[in-house]
């Protein structure tokens, strides 16, 4: 576990990161892993399906994650996130971070290089195309279905730049 920086004190709690294409299973394996987790702390979940800021958000909530959530707290500073409401079409409130509990973060986009260099692991799941599409579509259905070509090409400009793949500590096979 990485130490506080600079302040010579005990470890910081675990600051785990997730991250693959849409449909590749992100969700259901940060909801096992904070189920699992041994004793009594149980981590924090943040998904950034509550950060991204509408259909276009991809980049921008990575981006939140480093500058809000990942240096601060490799800082020793207070870190918080803003939840994004999609009804509403707006910037919501802003939640804090508990820096005495465990994190994890799940969603696309969130395994830049420099997350992956502030997270104590950084996993990478996948699964082929034809899978992620059909588990995407089954879970958001009618809402997700018009999105899906332009997310995708979000999703792909994002794996260009940051080979997050290459990046994870972890490599899985969500199929």
């Amino acid at each position: 576990m990485r130490a506080i920086a600079g302040h010579g004190l005990a470890p910081a709690p675990a600051v785990i990161i997730i991250d693959g294409p849409s449909g590749s299973g992100k969700s259901s394996l940060a909801d096992a892993l904070v189920s699992a987790w041994p004793g009594e702390s149980a981590p924090q979940l943040i998904r950034l399906d509550d950060i991204y800021q509408g259909w276009h958000g991809l980049a921008s909530a990575g981006e939140h994650v480093t500058r809000n959530i990942l240096e601060p707290l490799a800082s020793g500073l207070p870190a918080r996130w803003q939840r994004y409401d999609w009804p509403a079409g707006a910037l919501a409130e802003w939640r804090p971070v508990d820096p005495a509990h465990p994190l994890v973060i799940e969603g696309c986009g969130v395994l830049s290089r420099r997350n992956a260099a502030l997270a104590d692991l950084s996993i990478w799941l996948d699964a082929d195309l034809t899978t992620r599409k059909a588990r995407a579509l089954a879970r958001d259905g009618d809402l997700y279905a018009p999105h899906w070509d332009e997310w995708q090409r979000q999703w792909e400009v994002f794996d260009a730049a940051e080979d997050p793949a290459g990046v994870a500590d972890i490599l899985l096979d969500g199929a």
